[in-house]
């Protein structure tokens, strides 16, 4: 029997361990679930999400399923509950899952659009130029959870002396970006506020007018999209999917096309700490407790 020195045992039994453990954390990932919180027709986030799947696939040696929400609250409680793994999320929607989660959730990356993204306010109606012009309206929000589409405008509007809940006629919630302008341009509210990247991909397709439905308020910039993991994810699948991210590229024909449909120049990595201010509107807005 030939006996192996104390150290030499040692090694092996380190060695082994460390197999192990890498090779448990590879096959415990070998499905990536997505969402996204569900700002957009379902259909048009999954059209939207397709061409990234299958790069993402590729990039990570893994499969990658998308599974729509059905509330912005859902996408939240998906990820914190462990049902989910990475999910596009609203700088709010960010916000509230890294708060229920007690701060175990890490955003890895946004838009370069994201670092200043804005809302817009939208109208019919020839009486209405500015944000005190909403007194005494019929008004509509996104999503309650939406950033661009609720938390954001409502603080500007705050700050213009505007109290949506008392001074506005009546206040609705669309549900979604696209459905706001539905509400606005079908006469069913006096105005209306979404994000302002839809807005001007609704116009660029020519599915609205922006002769009918004119833009009378924008918003100056904010932090808000961004795509969010847990932070038990192993830290390896965490580095993959950033360097994909930060690999997209116009200059190819595959980059262009997610690109493009993601509505971004170029994927930049982020930090937790830059929604620091949209933590402080929502709880000055009484949105979060």
């Amino acid at each position: 029997m030939i006996r192996l020195p104390k150290l030499s045992l040692l090694l092996a039994s380190l060695l082994t361990t460390l197999t192990l453990s890498t090779t448990s954390l590879v096959h415990a990932q070998q499905v990536l679930r997505v969402s996204a919180i569900p700002d957009e027709a379902p259909t048009e986030l999954q059209r939207k999400f397709k061409p990234l799947g299958n790069y993402l696939e590729k990039k990570l040696g893994m499969k990658v399923e998308f599974t729509p929400v059905t509330d912005y609250a859902a996408s939240v409680e998906g990820l914190i509950n462990n049902k989910l793994d990475m999910v596009w999320f609203g700088g709010f929607t960010f916000v509230q899952a890294n708060v229920r989660s007690g701060g175990k959730v890490t955003p890895l990356v946004q838009r370069e659009e994201d670092e200043k993204f804005q809302s817009v306010f939208i109208t019919t109606n020839k009486s209405i130029n500015t944000l005190a012009d909403l007194k005494g309206k019929n008004f509509s929000f996104g999503s309650e959870s939406s950033t661009s589409g609720h938390l954001m405008p409502r603080s500007y509007l705050l700050a213009a002396k505007i109290n949506p809940d008392t001074d506005m006629k009546r206040v609705s919630f669309s549900g979604a970006h696209d459905a706001t302008v539905a509400a606005v341009a079908g006469g069913k509210v006096d105005a209306g506020a979404l994000n302002i990247s839809v807005w001007e991909k609704l116009v660029a397709s020519g599915k609205v007018d922006p002769k009918e439905v004119r833009v009378f308020y924008t918003t100056p910039g904010y932090y808000d999209y961004n795509w969010s993991v847990r932070s038990d994810m192993n830290p390896a699948v965490q580095k993959k999917i950033t360097d994909a991210f930060l690999a997209l590229n116009s200059n190819d024909p595959e980059g262009k096309e997610i690109l493009e449909l993601q509505r971004a120049t170029r994927f930049i990595p982020t930090k937790a700490s830059n929604y620091t201010a949209i933590e402080a509107a929502a709880r000055n807005a009484g949105l979060l407790k």
